[in-house]
């Protein structure tokens, strides 16, 4: 067990990670845990978090800014900060955060700089099949998150009807496994080393998912009793009809 002030969910869409993120603040001794630094953009950071900077201030103060409101924002009573971190926001965030941090030597050493003591926690999905057609077919309905009742918690875009494309399952394949080896790569160069969490394991036993990761920050496991997940699966027959059709197709079952 560690005595840690914050954390990290390093992963890539579809991984499950809202589910966890829910899980996680639900307890109500791990933060409040979401993206607050969603993309390659300082402005859409500063506008989701809702600062209105000057225009005339400078890159650092603005930083400054955006994580002084996130530490608050994703912080519980008790200290502890969450953060989600996807691999498509990761090498940006990590630029922004040498420039806050410039007197840091490593990209590890500027995050607890930034954050306190923290622990990264590795949530990934074996199945990228899988994987890229919830990714998909989210993208093209509109629809990412609904909760256990059905009821929709996130669209992005107006409903649209799915549409079977290999070349883009293809796609979004070789893009989940360059966020995964992104991840892993970054691991090995800093030195960390991550919890582990997998989406297959996380989906079969949420409670013990969650149980594991407070563990494993040094907070109260029993937390997570009773904690009830606030999202639902998306896949119906569409996803088992595409990724068997794509496994077809490329010759594997």
């Amino acid at each position: 067990m560690l005595n840690t002030m914050s954390y990290v969910i390093c992963t890539s869409p579809r991984s499950g990670s809202t589910l966890l993120f829910k899980m996680l603040a639900a307890t109500g001794i791990a933060g409040r845990p979401a993206s607050y630094f969603f993309g390659p953009s300082l402005e859409d950071w500063l506008d989701d978090l809702g600062i209105a900077p000057e225009e005339s201030s400078w890159e650092r103060d603005r930083l400054e800014a955006a994580f002084r409101v996130a530490r608050l924002k994703g912080s519980g009573s008790n200290g502890v900060f969450g953060l989600r971190l996807q691999g498509h926001s990761h090498g940006f965030f990590c630029e922004k955060l040498a420039v806050l941090h410039p007197e840091g030597a490593t990209d590890r050493e500027r995050f607890e700089r930034a954050f306190g003591p923290t622990l990264f926690v590795h949530l990934m999905r074996r199945d990228k099949v899988d994987q890229a057609v919830s990714y998909l077919k989210a993208r093209q309905t509109g629809l990412w998150h609904v909760a256990p009742d059905g009821t929709e918690l996130e669209r992005l875009a107006p409903h649209g009807e799915p549409r079977y494309d290999h070349d883009a399952i293809q796609a979004c394949i070789d893009m989940m496994v360059g966020y995964d080896r992104g991840w892993t790569d970054w691991f090995v160069q800093e030195g960390i080393e991550p919890v582990r969490v997998s989406y297959d394991d996380l989906s079969a036993d949420p409670n013990g998912t969650l149980r594991h990761v407070l563990e494993c920050l040094g907070l109260e496991p029993t937390a997570a009793d009773g904690v009830t997940p606030g999202v639902a699966k998306l896949a119906d027959r569409v996803n088992r009809d595409w990724v068997a059709r794509f496994r077809a197709e490329q010759g594997y079952a």
